[in-house]
């Protein structure tokens, strides 16, 4: 083992490697080749929601394929997509998000910032507002602000665009004049103030308001001036981790006619959508099921609502009606058998809907369907030539049980198994840890099941998407309770008759990362091998140098460090290096933020200890490997690694 330059380097000897895959007679295609074959798969549409033009004749959406964040667009009733905005990715690490038709259609505005995932680390983080004139073909900048700006709505009348923007160290409701950049600072509190929307008269401004914890909010009204500032409804209980980013708390979502607003909430142990009347009253749920909803959108005229429910990791498409005591359950618009529909938008004439469709062999791709026919279109076509749909996976939905609880997970069985053979599997642990695995294209996952390794995702005690009550299940018990669950998976993964139950993998990023060094450290002979990809071992070192949203989820999670010091160290593989029994691959990006330092650290430590292990940086990236030839390089490490240690004869 040696150091060079702060990075690890462990030398394995490619012949021993060459032997074990020889000895294990699989098949399949070569490790470099399969790279870039599921590497290809990636959505021309992104992950941000579609935007009607004003007269329904086009759909505006973000791109990142081909580098920095573009604009484009695509007629609704199909046809080719186009770039507009040109500029963008002309100017270093621009970026664009939340792309919004002004009322007319005359232009589009969007927040571009420079601090994309490749910027170096002298790069400026602050955001502006920019404007694209369809007249004049090109864009300006509306603001310079010099600071983080959050989410966009225009006014009515298209002569405001409202905003929150974080220059004085917390964010704050502004307003803009277009075309001039006169501004206006229309909030004072010390509070978090996010996501502004217009009342449908322009004369109010709703918004929310986080306290300082990020747990507990108030839906504000306001004047479009600033005046007059009154809580609407306060909504207590939702620890929202992206609140200084891209609240999952939501916006405000104000009825056609400004009598009713729409909210996201936990009060039912789920998060439904719950509206209230604006002047003032109860709230009451919208659509009440025992599922995850998220996406809301009001129908023009008002009489429904538009819903994307989690129904264990298959994103539907739903309609309510509205009011919601009306006797009509909601309509299933849109219902993959295995896949999620995301971002739901309507039609301004009421009549249709764009939304995301993705399947685990699919990338994301728009759709429109007609409300009446329940006929849906396809729009982008993402998908690459030569038939690798053929190729992938199709991950079939298991249930195991593991401490009381049913663990629900994906399991991928390599297409080239013959009868009687037994495989190496690998379990694959997902980041949040209040997040899930759902039914979408998952590159990892394809690219070892097809190298030949079968894989296991499951979503453990604390993963979103099966209520609140299961979230809060590893609550002060990271690394080990929801660890115990991934041990349960290895049982579960000896019982299949294809499993080689002597040698089973680890991995994640993030809290996957996390879990990985846990499974290494807590799980003594259960895991044959671990790669850990970002994750942050000691989260004492990491609540003292991480950034503020980190500080908040540690808190929310573990409760205040002064008081709780010792569950931050039990939830830290750091301190416990000395029990590490299983090999271990620890990788990181290295870029603008600190993360990296919580990586090397615990490489040091394993080194001191003379453990088992691989090291390595990726240069050009924040914390995490995004980066495409990185990505590349490191399924091919990994692969490597696993290889070694997993496959058969590898290891006696």
């Amino acid at each position: 083992m040696t150091g060079r330059s702060g990075a690890y380097t462990v030398f394995v000897l490619a012949a021993a490697v060459a032997c074990a895959r020889a000895a294990a007679a699989q098949t399949g295609p070569a490790p470099g080749e399969w790279a870039d074959a599921v590497l290809s798969v990636r959505s021309l549409a992104g992950n941000e929601a579609p935007q009607w033009s004003p007269d329904g004749s086009r759909i505006l959406f973000v791109s990142h394929l081909g580098g920095p964040a573009g604009l484009w667009s695509i007629p609704a009733g199909g046809g080719f997509p186009v770039g507009i905005v040109p500029d963008i990715g002309r100017v270093p690490f621009q970026m664009a998000h939340h792309a919004r038709w002004s009322p007319d259609g005359d232009r589009i505005a969007y927040v571009s910032d420079k601090g994309g995932p490749a910027a170096p680390p002298e790069a400026p983080v602050p955001s502006d507002i920019w404007t694209w004139s369809a007249a004049e073909g090109r864009s300006a900048r509306l603001t310079a602000l010099g600071a983080r700006v959050g989410s966009l709505a225009w006014s009515p009348d298209g002569k405001w665009i409202a905003f929150s923007g974080g220059l004085r160290g917390n964010y704050d409701i502004w307003k803009v004049a277009v075309p001039t950049g006169e501004l206006h600072k229309l909030t004072h509190d010390p509070r978090y103030e996010l996501t502004p929307v217009w009342s449908p008269d322009g004369r109010k401004i709703l918004y929310v308001r986080a306290d300082e914890r990020w747990v507990d909010h108030d839906i504000m009204e306001i004047g479009a001036d600033g005046s007059s500032p009154r809580v609407v409804v306060q909504d207590r209980d939702f620890f929202d981790y992206g609140t200084a980013g891209t609240p999952a708390f939501g916006a405000p979502l104000p009825s056609p006619d400004g009598k009713t607003v729409l909210f996201r909430s936990w009060r039912s142990g789920w998060i439904n959508y719950w509206t209230v009347p604006i002047a003032g009253g109860e709230p009451g749920p919208l659509a009440p099921e025992p599922w995850d909803q998220s996406a809301a959108r009001w129908a023009p005229d008002g009489r429904s609502v538009s819903f994307v429910s989690n129904r264990n990791g298959t994103l539907q498409l739903r309609v309510a009606p509205f009011p919601p005591g009306d006797p009509v359950e909601p309509r299933m618009l849109v219902a993959p058998a295995l896949g999620i529909v995301a971002n739901p938008e309507w039609s301004p004439d009421g009549r249709s809907l764009c939304y995301g469709l993705a399947t685990p062999t699919r990338a994301l791709d728009l759709h429109v369907t007609e409300l009446e026919s329940g006929q849906s279109r396809q729009l982008t076509f993402s998908m690459p030539g030569g038939d690798i749909e053929r190729q992938l996976a199709v991950p079939q939905k298991v249930v195991y049980p593991g401490g009381g609880l049913n663990i629900h997970a994906y399991l991928y069985q390599p297409r080239s198994i013959r009868a009687g053979e037994r495989r190496a599997a690998i379990v694959f642990a997902h980041g949040g840890p209040t997040s899930q695995y759902v039914d979408q294209y998952e590159y990892q996952m394809q690219f070892f099941a097809g190298q030949g390794y079968v894989v296991l995702a499951p979503n453990f005690r604390g993963s979103s998407g099966y209520g609140r009550a299961f979230a809060d299940l590893n609550d002060k018990c990271w690394a080990h309770c929801d660890l115990d669950d991934l041990v349960a998976g290895v049982q579960y993964l000896k019982s299949l008759p294809y499993v080689d139950p002597d040698r089973v993998g680890i991995t994640g990023t993030s809290h996957g990362g996390l879990l990985s060094m846990a499974g290494a450290t807590f799980a003594p002979g259960v895991f044959r091998a671990a790669i850990a990809h970002g994750g942050t071992a000691d989260r004492i070192y990491y609540y003292h140098t991480q950034e503020l949203r980190h500080i908040k989820q540690a808190e929310s999670e573990f409760g205040p460090f002064e008081e709780n010091a010792e569950t931050y160290r039990y939830v830290s593989p750091f301190y416990f290096v000395r029990q590490v029994s299983t090999p271990i691959f620890v990788i990181w990006g290295e870029g603008r933020w600190p993360g990296s330092q919580n990586s090397k650290r615990y490489a040091a430590e394993l080194e001191r200890h003379y453990k088992v292990f691989r090291a390595k940086a990726y240069p050009g990236e924040n914390y995490y490997v995004s980066g495409a030839a990185n990505t590349r390089q490191m399924l091919l490490d990994m692969l490597e690694f696993f290889d070694q240690y997993l496959r058969d004869g590898s290891q006696p």
